[in-house]
């Protein structure tokens, strides 16, 4: 369970840097992962996004620091709050009053504990997988950067599919039947510009206003799932995370994330593949 050591020595960083810059690229290296793999798989395992959980941290500090004591202007600047109104709007947010309030004895204040994962098998619903490993292989099709905020690229790719999706059909053609479908593929590097591509498996030369990209060769657990997107994907994919991963011996590696779709367009039940990049633990 050494990716558990790992992740918790990430948490670690973040509580000790609550009052300080917390890098989102540090937070992947004490992981292991890269920084959109991290906030990506802790909304999973914790229930709420990096982000939120970062704020409420910061302002379960604040309240106590102001209940010590402390001004409210120096409150805010610790917190890295450039002005007094910005830390308002935040500490109500979390705590439902005024910082100035929070010094008067009786007032009810919010806390919210660090978190620090730790191993729970589940096991209610079985899952199957397979380990597969592929050379490297090339896609071909529509792209777009990969903000390094998960937040905001959950919200980004739907769009993305939304946006595109009419031309998709233009590049059924090129499909190499090794890899039928079509793909959702996340490159999550860690020191290069990130895309999502919407794309298929080919050799074929990309047509105008595509990309041609290499996917690099990898080993992943294929997990096949059906239902309503973009839900049904995003459900099978916290389940891989939160229930098989943490007891499987493997851990996130550096490569793509891959989504594959396998029904017609429009289809009611979707048809799908979950490609997760995987190592063994402690890379053996």
């Amino acid at each position: 369970m050494d990716w558990l050591k790992h992740w918790n020595k990430a948490l670690d960083y973040l509580e000790e840097n609550l009052d300080g810059e917390i890098s989102l690229e540090e937070l992947g290296r004490l992981a292991g992962c890269s920084p959109y793999h991290f906030q990506r798989m802790f909304s999973y395992l914790a229930g709420v996004p990096l982000k939120e959980y970062i704020r409420r941290r910061r302002m379960t500090r604040a309240a106590a620091d102001l209940r010590a004591g402390d001004k409210v202007l120096d409150v805010a600047l610790r917190y890295g709050y450039d002005s007094p109104t910005a830390f308002n709007r935040a500490f109500q947010a979390v705590h439902g009053l005024a910082p100035s309030l929070a010094k008067q004895d009786g007032v009810k204040l919010k806390a919210f504990p660090r978190i620090r994962f730790k191993f729970v098998l589940k096991g209610d619903t079985e899952m199957e997988y397979q380990i597969v490993s592929r050379g490297e292989f090339r896609i071909v099709g529509f792209r777009t950067p990969l903000a390094i905020d998960a937040e905001e690229s959950f919200q980004m790719v739907p769009r993305f599919w939304a946006e595109v999706g009419q031309r998709v059909g233009a590049l059924i053609p090129l499909i190499d039947p090794e890899i039928p479908g079509v793909l959702g593929v996340s490159t999550c590097h860690r020191d290069e510009e990130n895309y999502y591509y919407i794309a298929v498996a080919s050799n074929a030369p990309a047509p105008e206003g595509t990309h041609a990209w290499t996917v690099p060769a990898a080993t992943w657990a294929v997990f096949s799932g059906t239902g309503q997107q973009p839900t049904a994907i995003q459900e099978l994919q916290k389940r891989i995370v939160s229930e098989w991963l943490p007891d499987s011996g493997y851990e996130w590696a550096q490569a793509p994330d891959v989504e594959v779709y396998q029904s017609e367009p429009g289809a009611e039940e979707q048809r799908f593949q979950v490609w997760l990049p995987i190592q063994k633990a402690n890379g053996k």
